[in-house]
């Protein structure tokens, strides 16, 4: 007795074959609707037989019975997959409607079996009872049905073979039609391999002794290859040439023959394509004897006899003229085209035009245009002197000449038709567009790219890329997809990189292989990247990548790191590696132990690049925006400096990282030099050996030295050190070095003479007024700063150098033409000098009085404001240096900053002794009202100024009487506030109304009274 195969393997085996059959029907390339709807209902069987598996299904014999009518209706349903998977496309369309009937069939058979599987086994399968019936009922009654467009097409050619309609006419329209419907080119080759797999499956039908489908396969084959695309090249030539030996008849001028009175239909009145004729013998259109008839006409079209026969017959020897007459007017088109195309522009737009109709007419045409000699002539009007537009259009014809025809394509490479095209790239936007359609049209081979083309155009990829890349710009997707595989080389990938198209090569960086991957990165790392480059390559996503990469191997990590210091150097894509993590990941990199010094450099260097330019912290977060612990990467980036095996390229970008780090946090600045000896790392680096090392410290000093300045100094004074800070003054070429050393300079203690001594000995004091003459920006505000150490009034000496190195003029000048900062600081430096003076003035005049009284015509000038003899030279007279109109300038600009130190140097010009000379003095250059409108503009400080100097000036009764009616509403103002932040002010106030009051020879009532009371 034959032992029965326990159940629960047929289920195994079953739901196995379930699953290969779905995979398989999903790739059957016809009717993919029905196959993948046939997948679909094997693919929810699957569970049932599972969940019978599980609940372990009874071996009845009913239940038995049932699963082998299953297992026989999948079988047939593998068999049906198979039968039709890699057929013929056109033996698919022709049996489309058999097709379907058998996967319908097939279907339903199976969802009984399921019914029968159910039924036997209503328990086991009850947890899933509602979905069974649903899938069974839905296979049961499944329909499918192929395409109407498809089902036209195959009842147009049953149609075709009942009626015998085997001419050249409508086996062109046939083979269109099926061409279209499957995706087939329209082209010889093409249509040839369809044909010899109808053979096949005639030859396979003929084996299985089916006599019926043989019949009908030898039909359609005997039909379609009557089409002028079925026939070989040599039949398509041999018939041209008939054609044209009866043309040769014409006169060559003849550019159309006329149609016969036969050719027309009586009911269109145009020339029949199908002209079919009734039991009368009168021809009609197809067609329109079909409207004719549905309108309800019963009359012959012709004659308007009453018909008994309303019968109609195919006229195949009519439709053979009207060919015959077509292909006539072909030929005589073409050879009129080929002399046109050498004519003027007109004609050769016209012959352009009547090309284009040729093709879309009939597709034998592209054969007869390349036997005719039409394409190579084409393609030379590419070489001629032609407008635009017919370049244009030389360019568009072309196509349609050579799409889907591989010898149009090959006479395309045999004239050089790939270089002419390429000349054309770099034209006008349309033109460009349009030899890149042309150009597409001859690398495709069917819906693949014709591999020797691609050879062909890779051959001039130099030339091509570049024009590519900017048709590309312009939003050309066929420019886009040649350049992607061109770019299947990576030699063309880097050629495409250095004209700014970089998606081949981060699509390599994403997709590649690890080693593929760093090999493009080695290559993009080799690139000179400008700005565009830098900027494109982050907006088109090759960042996340680097950074994954970075958590690969040594020599991965290594290569990616040294992208993103590339990368690093654009601000957006900052904002790019913080929201990819990448800042994070950095920082945790740079303190870990056991790496490499070259990736600790390009750690250090990537943070290097994300605090410059003015950035500072900005960037340094993670993720999600939020803030990194600052003061441990500041800690690790003075670490690296106090490593004594740390190298100068790891050195060198951690201190360019804390520059930019500590000049936009000051709170990161106290932390470094307080928790971390910061002051004592750094200025050991001013003496290292390496000068770049050196110019980053001195710009840490320089921020440093605001927390600490008695260490810089005790430093500084050490042999050879001041004499480095010197250096570093006169470093004209480095603009920040200069800056940091004035800034360090202004900020250490003016107290130090010693230090201020030495400056003046090693030419510090020239640097300084040098870099006050030519520096940039920020180092002549921060020299100026530093030059109070030597305007210091208490320091005559100094002060004297100052003069004597002409800094005067300059200051003056910065009164003019300086930034509001360098304009207040000149200000005040110039306040400084004068404040000396008087003093200087009475001196001179003292040691020179006794020889004056002895040389009465030899006694020089006396100065108006100071009562003696004065010069710049000697006694630094703001007069003499002629600063007084810019400074009344300066106040007259309403600038809080600048006024407040242009009023306090002015005010040194009304002494105490004699402040009538001072008051006429700024009296003749304008300065009283200026001074008195800061009281209705100024700030509270400034305010405060105005009025103290306004004090001076109204002692006298002169300016008084000139300035007293002015002053008394602003500071009539003043006095009457009584905000406790502004008493300070109402009393000064008061006390200038007095003075007015006091000098005033026209006052008979006290304005004073109008003020509030003013209380301490």
């Amino acid at each position: 007795m034959t032992e029965l195969i326990p159940i629960g393997t047929i289920l195994a085996v079953l739901s196995n074959q379930i699953i290969k059959i779905s995979q398989a029907a999903k790739d059957v390339v016809f009717e993919k609707e029905s196959f993948r709807a046939l997948a679909k209902h094997l693919l929810d069987i699957e569970p049932v037989l599972k969940e019978l598996q599980s609940q372990q299904l009874n071996d009845s014999p009913v239940a038995r019975q049932a699963l082998e009518s299953l297992e026989t209706n999948v079988k047939k349903a593998h068999a049906l997959v198979e039968k039709y998977k890699g057929r013929a496309r056109f033996y698919l369309l022709v049996k489309c409607r058999h097709i379907v009937k058998e996967i319908q069939d097939v279907t339903r058979e199976i969802g009984d079996s399921l019914a029968a599987l159910s039924l036997a086994n209503v328990e086991v399968l009850s947890g899933i009872s509602d979905q069974v019936h649903r899938l069974q009922h839905e296979m049961q009654r499944a329909e499918f049905e192929a395409s109407h467009a498809r089902l036209q097409i195959v009842d147009k050619l049953n149609q075709g073979i009942s009626d015998q309609a085997f001419d050249k006419e409508f086996a062109n329209d046939m083979l269109r039609d099926i061409a279209r419907a499957v995706g087939v080119p329209v082209e010889p080759s093409e249509i040839s391999r369809e044909l010899a797999g109808f053979k096949r499956e005639k030859e396979e039908a003929a084996n299985r002794k089916e006599r019926a489908e043989v019949f009908f396969l030898e039909q359609v084959i005997e039909l379609l290859s009557r089409a002028d695309a079925a026939r070989d090249y040599e039949e398509v030539s041999n018939q041209y040439m008939q054609r044209v030996k009866v043309i040769e008849r014409y006169d060559p001028r003849e550019e159309y023959i006329e149609p016969f009175k036969a050719f027309y239909c009586c009911i269109t009145g145009c020339v029949m394509a199908d002209p079919v004729s009734l039991c009368t013998g009168t021809a009609c259109e197809r067609l329109a004897l079909e409207a004719w008839f549905q309108r309800g006409e019963k009359s012959d079209p012709e004659t308007g006899e009453d018909l008994q026969d309303f019968s109609w017959r195919p006229n195949i020897q009519l439709r053979q003229s009207i060919q015959e007459w077509r292909e006539l007017n072909y030929c005589l088109k073409i050879r009129s085209c080929k002399a046109m195309i050498t004519s003027n522009e007109e004609r050769v737009v016209e012959a352009l035009d009547w090309m284009k109709e040729l093709v879309a007419e009939n597709s034998i045409n592209k054969d007869w245009i390349s036997i005719g000699g039409l394409t190579e002539g084409v393609i030379a009007l590419l070489e001629s002197r032609i407008t635009e537009a017919v370049r244009k259009k030389v360019l568009v014809t072309l196509k349609d000449i050579i799409e889907g025809h591989a010898r149009n394509k090959a006479i395309i490479l045999e004239k050089g038709g790939i270089e002419k095209i390429v000349m054309c790239l770099g034209l006008d936007a349309s033109i460009s567009e349009a030899a890149v359609g042309l150009l597409y049209e001859v690398l495709l081979d069917r819906s693949s790219w014709n591999t020797s083309c691609c050879k062909r155009l890779s051959q001039q990829c130099d030339e091509i890329i570049p024009l590519l890349v900017s048709v590309v710009k312009n939003g050309s997707k066929l420019a886009e997809e040649i350049l992607l595989k061109l770019c299947e080389e990576d030699d063309n990938i880097l050629k495409a990189a250095r004209v700014n198209w970089f998606r081949p090569m981060i699509n390599k960086v994403v997709q590649g292989s690890v080693l593929e991957r760093i090999s493009m990165v080695k290559e993009l790392v080799s690139l000179e990247l400008d700005d565009e480059k830098i900027k494109l390559l982050g907006e088109e996503g090759v960042i996340p990548p680097l950074l994954e990469m970075a958590t690969g191997g040594v020599e991965s990590k290594e290569v990616s790191l040294h992208a993103l210091v590339k990368l690093s150097t654009f601000r957006g894509n900052k904002h790019l590696i913080c929201g990819s993590g990448g800042v994070s990941f950095v920082v945790k990199l740079l303190s870990s132990p056991h790496i490499l010094p070259a990736v600790t450099a390009r750690c250090a260097e990537i943070l290097a690049n994300l605090s410059a330019n003015g950035d500072g912290t900005t960037f340094l977060v993670d993720e999600d925006e939020g803030q990194l612990e600052l003061k441990s990467v500041t800690a690790n980036l003075l670490a690296i400096q106090q490593n004594l095996n740390s190298l100068d390229s790891i050195r060198k970008p951690a201190l360019r990282a804390l520059v930019g780090i500590c000049q936009s946090e000051a709170g990161l600045v106290k932390s470094a030099v307080v928790s971390c000896s910061g002051i004592s790392v750094v200025l050991a680096l001013l003496d290292d050996s390496n000068q770049e090392i050196r110019e980053l410290a001195i710009n840490l000093v320089f921020l440093f030295s605001q927390h600490e300045p008695e260490g810089v100094v005790e430093y500084l004074l050490k042999p050879r050190r001041l004499e480095a800070l010197v250096g570093f003054l006169e470093n004209s070429e480095k603009g920040d070095v200069q800056r940091a050393a004035a800034g360090l300079l202004a900020n250490l203690p003016k107290s130090e003479t010693s230090l201020t001594e030495k400056l003046i000995e090693l030419g510090g004091l020239k640097a300084i007024i040098q870099i006050i003459r030519s520096g940039t920006g920020e180092a002549k505000e921060n020299a100026l700063s530093a030059l109070f150490r030597f305007t210091d009034p208490t320091n005559l000496k100094s002060q004297r150098v100052v003069v004597e190195l002409n800094a005067f003029p300059l200051l003056t000048g910065l009164l003019r033409a300086g930034s509001v900062t360098a304009s207040a600081r000149a200000a005040a430096l110039l306040g400084d000098l004068s404040v000396r003076t008087p003093e200087l003035s009475e001196l001179h005049r003292k040691k020179h009085g006794w020889f004056w009284s002895c040389f009465p015509q030899a006694r020089a000038a006396v100065c108006p404001v100071h009562g003696g003899s004065c010069s710049l030279s000697t006694t630094f007279c703001l007069l003499e240096g002629g600063a007084l109109p810019d400074l009344v300038r300066v106040v007259q600009d309403k600038v809080h900053a600048t006024a407040y130190e242009a009023i306090q140097t002015l005010s040194t010009l009304v002494q105490e002794d004699s402040p009538q000379r001072g008051a006429a003095v700024l009296h003749e250059y304008g300065a009283i009202g200026p001074t008195i409108e800061v009281l209705r503009w100024g700030s509270e400080s400034l305010k405060t100024e105005a009025l103290i100097l306004l004090e001076r000036v109204f002692v006298s009764t002169e300016m008084v009487d000139l300035y007293g009616a002015m002053a008394r509403a602003p500071l009539g103002q003043l006095a009457s506030h009584s905000l406790c932040d502004e008493r300070h002010l109402q009393r000064k106030a008061v006390r200038v109304l007095l003075l007015i009051e006091r000098y005033s020879r026209s006052s008979t009532t006290s304005l004073v009274s109008t003020a509030a009371p003013i209380t301490d």
